[in-house]
């Protein structure tokens, strides 16, 4: 081994040679096989010594396997297709996941699409490290990205992203139901999601009793009513404006927030209106019935409770509630009250995923914001040491 030092450019060189070219292995069989040649000499980086950056040379041999021909024979200090040895891939991926890909390149003096690829190996070796375990209570979620959008899988239980899936088609979530072996279909309890066609579709298609075990989430249930509410008022109030009637204007978030968080005041002015003859007063009363049905612990009277609520929406004559309760599936509400699961930690993981964008300040592809993805929030097992 030889050790260099250029104080000019502050870089420190390592070479290293092979001195028993007789006891070499095959990287696909590990057998022993005989010497064959010597490649062209390569540089990897490693951790820096001081202040210098430290490159360690070789002139890796190459062996003659009976199997599989000539091949490279595997260094101990790197990845075959890496050019940065393992304690310094660890270095990287330590810092990225406190920093943006912006200051580990300053800091480091490493171009965007070497750490790039650093976090790209870190992803595929903690997925393929990954071990079959069954995950009972599972999220689905989609996530926009521009005019794309991504389907992500989560368990409901730790937060971990277990899949990220390209599109929010019917496809998108059908690829992760094949990844699964059978025992890990059977012991899925819960599947919490949004209302979306194509999730559903794909759930019934692919997991045991789906239908008893697909979750429609309360947040997506209230989004969707309320806005039907707003819809209702923003009609109304563009009606009552032809005739001078300013009733509604500036009420656009009073009847979107809740009571409980209103002041005092708000409380007051409120009450005049809710209890209006106004069409935006009943949709909301509707919306209100739709929330407090949430409290049932039994499945017999919330179907009863869903039932009238139901009858009620589609009788009220007001199109953009009819049109919302049409969307709502009363049997995967069920399953939701009755099993006690929400989407709340895969509305958490869209807002991190929300901070990792703005920390990296956008991502140039799709498949770069999948590996970040995965990266942050999959719990995976990302050392470079096998």
């Amino acid at each position: 081994m030889e050790d260099a030092y250029d104080d000019e450019a502050k870089r420190r060189t390592v070479t290293v040679t092979c001195t028993d070219p007789t006891s070499l292995r095959c990287p696909e069989c590990d057998r022993e096989c005989s010497f064959y040649d010597l490649r062209t000499a390569r540089a990897w980086r490693h951790l820096d010594t001081c202040t210098y950056q430290t490159m360690i040379v070789a002139q890796i041999p190459r062996i003659r396997c009976s199997e599989h021909g000539v091949k490279t024979v595997r260094v101990p200090w790197a990845d075959p297709s890496s050019r940065f040895t393992h304690d310094f891939e660890a270095f990287v991926i330590g810092w990225a996941k406190e920093a943006s890909i912006l200051a580990i390149s300053r800091q480091l003096n490493l171009g965007w699409k070497a750490i790039n690829r650093i976090i790209q190996r870190a992803v595929e070796r903690g997925l393929a490290r990954r071990t079959e375990q069954v995950v009972a209570n599972v999220c689905v979620d989609r996530y926009k990205k521009g005019h794309k959008h991504l389907t992500i899988v989560s368990d409901a239980d730790t937060g971990t992203v277990l899949y990220v899936g390209i599109g929010r088609d019917k496809r998108a979530l059908v690829r992760w139901y094949q990844q699964l072996s059978p025992a890990q279909l059977e012991g899925i309890r819960s599947v919490s999601m949004d209302t979306w066609p194509a999730y559903i579709g794909a759930t019934q298609e692919c997991l045991p009793n789906a239908d008893q075990k697909i979750c429609f989430d309360r947040f997506h249930v209230s989004k969707c009513l309320g806005g039907a509410v707003d819809q209702v008022r923003r009609h109304e109030h563009k009606e009552l404006r032809k005739n001078g009637d300013l009733t509604l204007t500036g009420s656009k978030y009073t009847w979107l927030k809740s009571p409980p968080n209103m002041s005092m005041k708000q409380k007051r002015a409120f009450h005049v209106l809710r209890t209006s003859t106004l069409k935006t007063a009943r949709a909301w009363a509707i919306k209100e019935m739709a929330r407090n049905l949430w409290h049932y612990v039994s499945r017999t009277w919330a179907l009863k409770g869903w039932k009238r609520w139901l009858s009620w929406a589609m009788r009220c004559r007001l199109e953009p509630v009819k049109a919302a309760a049409k969307t709502i599936n009363w049997w995967g509400i069920l399953n939701a009250i009755i099993l006690k699961v929400s989407n709340g930690s895969a509305e958490s993981i869209n807002s991190r995923i929300k901070t990792i964008k703005v920390r990296s300040r956008g991502f140039r592809n799709k498949d770069r914001f999948v590996d970040a993805i995965y990266f942050h929030l999959g719990g995976l097992d990302l050392s470079p040491r096998t």
